[in-house]
This record gives C-alpha cells, structure tokens and sequence, in this order.
C-alpha cells in the first residue's frame, strides 16, 4: 500500500502561496512601481544612486516589489559597458545597532572563508573594513537594509553609509541605501541629519484593500491550484477577511493556503469558506501561541501570574491583584521582580497581541480608573504553553492542569 502520493485536486504548485514566492509581475502596486522606478534612474544614467526609504505594514509588497524591480535594474544594466551594479541584501530582524548592521554586511559581501568575528572591533574599524570592502567591488552598490527598524536610535550607519564618498572613504565605490521598514513610526524618530540623508526619496506602501488583495489572490491562484479547486466566493472570502484586518497580501495567501491544506488533509476535493473560517481560526491561534513563546522574561511571568488567578477563577482582575503574585514568582525563579508599573507594561503589552482582554472600568472619583485583565484564549493552550517555558517557577495549580 503506498503511504504518499501526489496532489491532484488542490494544489498543483502550492510554493506560489507561500511567503517566499518571488511573482514574475507585480500586482495592485502601479503608484509605488513608478516611484520607486523614478528613485532608481539615477543608476541607469550612471550617476551616483539616490537613497531611498520604504515603509509600510507587514505584507503591504515593500520586498517583493524591492526584488522585482532591483532584479529589471541588474537585467537592463547589463547593456551598458559604463555600468558595473552590484545589489546586496541584509535582514536586520536580529540587529540592534549599527555596529551590528556593518559587521553583518562586511560577512554578506565577503566569502564564508573570510568572515569577520561578530563582536571584539572598535565599530570606526568595523566601518572602515566596510569602505574597503566596497571599494574592491567599485561601481555603482545598492545595499539593501529590510526590517531597518530593529536597530532602533542605533542609526550612525543610516548617516555614515549614504555619505562616505563624498566624505572621502570610498573612491572606485558608489553606494545607495534602500531602507525598508514595517514600522511607520521608525522614519519619524530618525536623528534630523539621518533623515535627511537617508530619505531622499521616501515611499509609502498603504495596506491593501479587499479588491486588491482579491486580484493578487486570483494571480497566485491560477498557479497554485487545479482548475475548481476552490469553490465560487472563497478568494473573495479570503481576501475580505485579511483587508478588514491588516489589509496584508501574506494574510491573505496564508488563509488560502492554510485552506486548502485543511481541505487536502479531510481528503476533500475542493476548498470551501468553512475550510477558510476553519483556516482563520488555527492561524489566529498558531499567531498567539507564538507571541506567548516569544515573551519577555518577565512578559512570561505576568502571564503565568495572570494564570494563576484565572485557574482559581479569580479573572477579571486588576494588577493590584496580580502583581502578589508575580513577586511570588519571579521570587520562586530566582528573578528580580519588577516595581508594579513596569510590570503592568507587560500586561499591556499581552492585550495588545490579544492573549489578554484589557476592560478600562472607572469607579468614580473615589475609586478612580483603573484595568481589568482576563484571557482572551483558552487556559489549556496557554497551560501547554507555559510548560514549556524554562527557568519559570510553575504552580500545582498549573501542573494540575497539564
């Protein structure tokens, strides 16, 4: 009896759904292409390259539309013998600094045999070994810094990079950055002079709306999936319900794909808008489940305090009630509790990614405003969730409950 066998009433191509997925064409993104073609002319008419600043929300096009364009630039530069481009990618997610930033793209330009240690350089030295790197490649160098936010108020190289030739550090080399960020606010808390330097031309990518997420769908769609796989209104469905949330092209794909997956797996011959309702559920939950593993230490204690009480059936509850037993916790793991205040911040930031349910309640002016926090996700996801976690000291309550 054989185990596996292939696809033949889903998916056809599924890697066009997925987040990886370079499309030959780009759709719903006319304005942002023209602009962003605009900012990249100066490298076809061999002038020193502009730099430029993306930003948007996750899933709004800023690298896909980055990749296409800047593959056309490498394909139409060829023709010109005065034109030698080189484009180099960086992901700042787990960077912080600009020490960081210099030290990565001196490793992505140079041989694996010939990277530098991350850390034990003073960062002018780190900066200057970036110069010559650049300067053995000559030509026109557009570095390419996506999820630019995560280095924070760290942004000496958003100033250092952009000037270095005129500043007389580079000679043979003509850099420009384009620096991508999902944070709108990143571009505003910029120093004045980064600002200036880095945003020459800026470009906006606003959310999709239903329509076009409904385009880009029926797209990939036409690829991915064998004719009728799936049934009339679910692409609509699909992109309805990811332009009322974030308005995200991968929300939307993410749904469709998921669908069909739950579909393939009830050994169903087509998708259907319970397949997808069914879809939005499990991603919402997986979407949780990661943002309680991906906690701070002490987010992961506000949660288990919070546990603790709503196992005891004690939620809603306000921090004053919580807070004894974070102490006690953080007491029990061996780990310096936070003052209340700041405490309450985590718990902030736990209704803010949706496992808790923050209630404004207001007693008037003797008793004040003040928060009420229950969960807003099933205790046993978060029970198996929590005992995971290492170095978090675990009520019987809790273990009773795993």
């Amino acid at each position: 009896m054989t185990t596996f066998t292939r696809d033949t009433e889903i998916f056809c191509d599924e890697g066009m759904l997925r987040e990886d997925y370079q499309p030959e064409s780009i759709t719903a993104r006319e304005e942002e292409l023209s602009a962003y073609k605009t900012a990249l002319q100066p490298v076809v008419n061999g002038a020193q390259p502009r730099n430029i600043f993306l930003y948007g929300k996750t899933g709004v096009g800023k690298t896909a539309v980055s990749r296409y364009l800047l593959d056309q630039l490498k394909r139409d530069t060829k023709q010109y013998d005065d034109i030698d481009l080189s484009v180099y990618w960086l992901n700042c997610t787990n960077l912080s600094s600009s020490y960081q930033v210099a030290v990565n793209l001196v490793n992505t330009i140079r041989p694996a045999e010939n990277r530098i240690s991350t850390t034990g350089y003073p960062q002018q030295r780190i900066f200057d070994i970036l110069y010559e790197e650049l300067d053995a490649i000559g030509g026109t160098i557009l570095l390419v810094l996506d999820e630019i936010d995560h280095i924070g108020s760290n942004d000496e190289i958003l100033y250092e990079l952009p000037r270095a030739r005129s500043n007389g550090y580079l000679e043979s080399a003509k850099p420009g950055v384009i620096g991508i960020s999902n944070d709108f606010g990143f571009r505003d808390n910029l120093s004045p002079k980064v600002k200036d330097t880095l945003c020459e031309e800026d470009i906006h990518f606003p959310p999709y709306d239903g329509p076009e997420l409904e385009a880009i769908l029926h797209r990939r769609a036409a690829g991915a999936l064998y004719d009728d796989a799936a049934k009339h209104g679910v692409i609509s469905l699909c992109a309805a319900l990811a332009a009322q949330d974030t308005g995200s092209a991968r929300q939307a794909l993410n749904l469709l794909y998921k669908a069909g997956e739950l579909a393939r797996a009830a050994d169903e011959s087509e998708i259907t808008e319970d397949n997808v309702h069914k879809a939005r559920e499990a991603l919402e939950q997986s979407q949780i489940e990661h943002g309680m593993r991906e906690l701070t230490q002490h987010g992961h204690l506000s949660l288990v305090a919070t546990l603790t009480l709503a196992l005891e059936e004690e939620t809603p509850a306000r921090v004053r009630e919580i807070y004894p037993r974070y102490r006690t916790i953080a007491e029990q793991s061996d780990i310096d509790p936070l003052v209340r205040r700041r405490m309450h911040d985590h718990l902030a930031d736990l209704a803010m990614l949706g496992i808790l349910n923050r209630q404004s309640r207001n007693e008037g002016r003797a008793g004040g405003q003040y928060y009420e926090y229950e969960f807003n996700v099933g205790l046993k996801l978060v029970c198996e969730v929590v005992d995971t976690l290492d170095g978090v000291a675990l009520s019987r309550r809790i273990e009773q409950h795993l």
